[in-house]
């Protein structure tokens, strides 16, 4: 798809959008606009972050059978 074609979905999108929800719309697109400010930043843990992580590592590392995956601990809390 060319840009200008994407362009003009995009508008078909924005124009079919209703009332209520374009104005949850502009901050993202404000936000994507500007070019001078990066999405996100990222940041050098704390001590206290890596201290936590290393306990964490020494832990799993104890007993890796101890320790579930994010989705499946994800389908536990849903039901």
């Amino acid at each position: 798809m060319t840009t200008a074609a994407l362009r003009k979905k995009l508008h078909e999108y924005i124009d079919s959008m209703p009332e209520r929800r374009l104005a949850a719309l502009k901050p993202l697109l404000s936000h994507l606009a500007d070019d001078e400010e990066p999405l996100y930043t990222i940041e050098q843990a704390s001590p206290e972050e890596t201290a936590k992580a290393r306990e964490i590592f020494k832990e799993y590392k104890k007993d890796p059978d101890s320790f579930v995956t994010y989705v499946p601990a994800k389908k536990r809390t849903r039901k």
